[in-house]
């Protein structure tokens, strides 16, 4: 198969571009030449920008293109428009962000999407992306009607991840000592190892299959207390966990998902309970976790970080254990 991939050097990009090479596939990567350029010697590298520069992918034609890296409609609409007639089919990777509040546990994929107060609106937010990213599957599918793959993806985890929004959990539990959790130790949590979405989405791809697809996992209900449980065992750290109920948190201005990550407070948690059964039924597969743990933290020691940097996501130690300070004095 000759495929297309826009974007094709970080993080779910490099992992597909990998399993396509690996596959035998003729692949080709458009981007913008910043990230990882020196990735992938055995593919096609073709320099462009989204905005205002698809030049190099003029003229050309591949059997498939998956869309890594769309965030804003216009530009989506542009790739899409100058592909229609270059590829017979088109993967857009969307996000199960695009459902709109309030969701209800299990909801499928034909539950309700966001509609964007103001359409035109081009900065990605966090109040801004899952609207944005309705309206790119909008328009991939006004330029290929019938012959599109929308990837609805959960939290994507693993190697490579430059997140740091599951990545915090394994290494935080492997330092040991007291930690701070929150809200409840069963509840619900849903994710997906890179290299398993990588690979379920190379499958459909390769079969030109269509239409819309919540994409997260695992298969069977995970907990964050059952997650914290296998990071011990894995790093076999010596820990102790403290929970600290949602109105603490909230109260307390402690960000969701980024300074706590996997925690949504209250109703909002649905959100990590999406339905799965249409993609169970594609026969998806997912590693153990134990194995997603264990090559997260294996990656995570090879990271030479700048000075000064600190991680995207996760909450810094003197914060920490301000909080847990403060939640015990509740008591007293």
């Amino acid at each position: 198969m000759k495929l297309l991939i826009l974007g094709g050097t970080s993080f779910l990009g490099r992992h597909l571009a990998d399993l396509a090479l690996a596959a035998g596939h003729a692949v080709t990567l458009f981007n913008r030449g910043q990230t990882n350029p020196d990735l992938f010697p055995q593919a096609e590298h073709l320099t462009g920008d989204r905005d205002g520069n698809l030049n190099a992918l003029r003229g050309r034609s591949w059997d498939a293109v998956i869309d890594t890296c769309g965030y804003v409609p216009r530009l989506v609409r542009d790739s899409a428009e100058l592909l229609k007639d270059a590829v017979e089919h088109y993967t857009f990777i969307s996000t199960i962000s695009v459902y709109a509040e309030p969701i209800t546990p299990g909801s499928d994929e034909s539950a309700p999407v966001i509609a964007l107060a103001d359409p035109t609106v081009e900065a990605v937010t966090g109040e801004t992306y899952g609207g944005l990213k309705v309206l790119c599957e909008q328009a991939v599918d006004a330029a290929l009607p019938g012959r599109v793959l929308h990837v609805r993806s959960g939290l994507i985890v693993g190697p490579n991840d430059p997140t740091d929004r599951f990545t915090y959990w394994p290494v935080r539990v492997a330092m040991g000592g007291e930690i701070l959790a929150p809200g409840k130790p069963e509840q619900p949590t849903q994710f997906i190892d890179v290299r398993d979405l990588s690979a379920w989405t190379l499958k459909m791809t390769e079969a030109r299959h269509a239409g819309l697809y919540n994409v997260t996992g695992p298969a069977e209900t995970m907990t964050l207390g059952a997650l914290l449980q296998v990071c011990q065992q894995v790093s076999g750290s010596e820990m102790r966990v403290t929970w600290v109920d949602d109105d603490f948190l909230v109260q307390n201005d402690v960000a969701p998902f980024s300074e706590l990550p996997l925690w949504i407070p209250g109703a909002y948690n649905a959100l990590q309970m999406v339905n799965l059964s249409k993609v169970l039924a594609t026969g998806i597969t997912y590693r153990p976790l134990a194995d997603t743990v264990a090559d997260t933290l294996r990656w995570n020691a090879t990271r030479v970080p700048a000075e000064g940097d600190r991680p995207r996501a996760g909450m810094m130690q003197e914060r920490e254990t301000t909080l847990l300070a403060a939640w015990k004095a509740r008591g007293a």
